[in-house]
């Protein structure tokens, strides 16, 4: 699924996505990658500052992260121009999401702020003592692994 959001001429898109390989369910670690796309629709140019995520987990609850830039870069976008990353996010659920905004400036030195939409994290449906590292008492293996 994508998620988008515009402000003031800047086009935020989203798509998250479970990283099964990544991840350990059966410990309870659950890996999302998520891609973003920031386009700018506008009329001027805007330079990214820094980034405020507010990060939900099931499990553990919220979470902020601030910082500046995206993956360590502070991309200058003229109208028309585009910047992608990639970054990633690790519960403790298998469910969860992320919102925030990134800090822009204009040329003429004016911040403003470009939501980013809520953005949702789904992975696998873990139903505790059905994940088993091991044989039970009777050598059956039985079922294991998360339940999709």
């Amino acid at each position: 699924m994508e998620y988008e959001k515009a402000t003031e001429g800047i086009r935020i898109s989203v798509q998250p996505r479970f990283s099964l390989a990544d991840s350990d369910p059966s410990d309870g670690t659950f890996v999302f990658s998520y891609h973003v796309n920031m386009a700018n629709e506008g009329d001027a140019a805007a330079q990214l500052l820094f980034r405020h995520w507010r990060i939900h987990d099931f499990v553990d609850g919220d979470s902020m992260v601030d910082g500046e830039g995206v993956v360590g870069e502070q991309p200058f976008l003229k109208p028309g121009d585009s910047h992608e990353y990639q970054s990633f996010c690790v519960l403790r659920s298998p469910a969860g999401y992320m919102e925030g905004y990134y800090t822009f400036v204009r040329p003429d030195g004016r911040e403003f702020r470009v939501e980013v939409p809520r953005f949702h994290f789904t992975g696998p449906l873990v139903v505790p003592g059905l994940v088993r590292d091991s044989l039970d008492e009777e050598g059956d293996s039985g079922p294991s692994g998360p339940i999709h």
